[in-house]
């Protein structure tokens, strides 16, 4: 009987762990001549990345392994090799029959190798917080000043992988010749990779849980892309019918505490071209890059639905129709709703909030730049028609509306724009050379500053209305929009302004 490589008992792997101590044996006396010393000196690998393909149904564990290799015809001595996650990891290594999260001073004889095992255990019925879905670790390899890494990866939780569990980095498509595809499942939804779904209506049922794992992937071409997408082309649909108690929740896998308002954990939606009949009612899409994007001539209806904590915008129209009501967007990198090359869009009791940052909350222009220049020496431009009604757009700017012109004088009609009792804040938008015309279009309005009480607590990211809110009463009766985004009654004559309606 012997201690095996993880600090068990097995007879079958005393053979490796002797030959391994008698390896360390033969060699201990070797000279310090003997090694490469070379910085550039660096090891092989029998893989970049170890996965761990078991699928977990029940509390288990599994061990994989791979090899180092010393292809130099020197000894070569690794001076350290260890497990990122230390002791908070929830994969175990052994190294050479020495086991352990930390490695010193580890020799490979010339053009030899070693096995590195791994073994993790994992619990699928665990919180998500303790066992996620994707677990993953990095063990890196220091050699002369130089370093080295392998990725481990294995999956915690029993869920749905979509497409399948291996495809980070690859784009998959998904077909239902014209039928629905329906995710009322129980168990979440993980999408990994590129997501793609065509010639089929993806529908999502109240209460649906969707993780999307992030990452870098990159294109055949060798150029990289954000990963962690759910794309539809011309022919696909996304039906997302939430509810006020169950609403459909869109976000990254990472579900530590420490990650719940960190932006960018994965790619976005995107609606691509041409795509049409996209409806989305109550849900949750937080932690993108992107909420959503809708590409040219792409058409969505979006309701009572909230998108924050993204990197870039919450959404995005590019030469699209979006109709929004009831909704709320806030806590964006880039602007809260951006509206590029024109497109119709019509938002109905919405917010917009922007803290924290000088970015506005609204960005909408006619025009794009071929070239990518600026100032732009290859403009398109397309007509723009905006209609923001009874709707609060507002933060810690001067300004929270850019609005950019391509065309101008030239033709009044691609650049026309409303703003019906809403709140906004505009400085130096009303300047010469800019639209010192803006409260001809945005009538009534009301224009507040940085004293104006508006939100319960932006600092919190609360933004129903303070009692003493600006926006209470401001607004005016929409024919079928008569509850709030939590389903509050709206007052039938004079309704608050924003997602939220002021319950005393």
């Amino acid at each position: 009987m012997r201690l095996d490589f993880f600090g068990k008992t097995h007879n079958s792997l005393f053979l490796v762990f002797f030959g391994g101590l008698a390896l360390l044996l033969a060699f201990g006396s070797c000279t310090k001549e003997e090694f490469i010393t070379d910085a550039d000196a660096r090891l092989g690998f029998s893989t970049d990345t170890l996965t761990f393909d078991t699928v977990f149904t029940a509390r288990g564990s599994a061990t994989r392994f791979f090899k180092i290799y010393n292809t130099h015809s020197k000894f070569i001595r690794i001076n350290r090799i260890w497990l990122e996650g230390a002791d908070h990891s929830f994969f175990r290594m052994n190294v050479d029959g020495i086991a352990g999260n930390e490695a010193l001073d580890v020799e490979i004889p010339p053009k030899d190798s070693i096995y590195v095992f791994f073994e993790v255990t994992v619990d699928p019925d665990q919180p998500v917080t303790l066992s996620p879905f994707v677990i993953s670790d990095m063990v890196n390899f220091e050699t002369n000043g130089n370093r080295q890494s392998v990725l481990l990866e294995a999956w915690g939780q029993n869920a749905n992988y979509l497409p399948n569990r291996f495809s980070a980095g690859r784009q998959n498509l998904y077909s239902c010749n014209f039928n629905e595809w329906v995710w009322d499942d129980p168990k979440p939804y993980v999408i990994y990779g590129v997501l793609v779904i065509d010639s089929c209506t993806l529908r999502m049922p109240a209460g649906t849980k969707v993780y999307v794992h992030g990452g870098l992937g990159r294109n055949p071409d060798g150029a990289p892309y954000n990963d962690g997408v759910l794309y539809f082309f011309r022919h696909g649909r996304l039906l997302i019918e939430g509810t006020s108690d169950q609403p459909v929740v869109i976000q990254g896998d990472r579900l530590e505490s420490e990650y719940a308002n960190v932006p960018g954990q994965w790619g976005r939606i995107q609606l691509g071209p041409l795509s049409q009949g996209h409806v989305i009612n109550h849900a949750e899409i937080r932690n993108g890059i992107i909420g959503i994007l809708v590409d040219s001539l792409a058409e969505l209806t979006l309701k009572n639905t909230q998108i924050y904590n993204t990197t870039s915008s919450a959404i995005a129209g590019y030469s699209s129709r979006i109709v929004a009501e009831n909704c709320l967007f806030h806590s964006s990198g880039g602007n809260n709703v951006t509206f590029v090359l024109g497109g119709n869009y019509s938002f109905s009791y919405c917010t917009l909030a922007n803290y924290g940052t000088s970015t506005e909350s609204l960005s909408a222009s006619n025009f794009t730049c071929l070239d990518g220049n600026i100032p732009c020496n290859q403009p398109v431009a397309a007509p723009l028609n905006m209609t923001f009604r009874n709707s609060v757009i507002y933060g810690s700017s001067r300004d929270v509306i850019s609005l950019n012109d391509g065309v101008g004088a030239q033709d009044p009609t691609f650049f026309r724009y409303r703003f019906l009792n809403c709140l906004v804040r505009v400085d130096e938008l009303l300047d010469e050379g800019g639209h010192p015309d803006f409260f001809e279009f945005c009538n009534p309005c009301l224009n507040g500053d940085g004293t104006s009480l508006v939100f319960a607590d932006s600092d919190e990211k609360d933004f129903h209305l303070d009692s003493m809110s600006i926006a209470i009463e401001l607004a005016k009766p929409v024919i079928n929009i008569n509850q709030d985004l939590e389903g509050n009654e709206r007052d039938p004559d004079r309704p608050d302004a924003g997602c939220y309606e002021r319950v005393n």
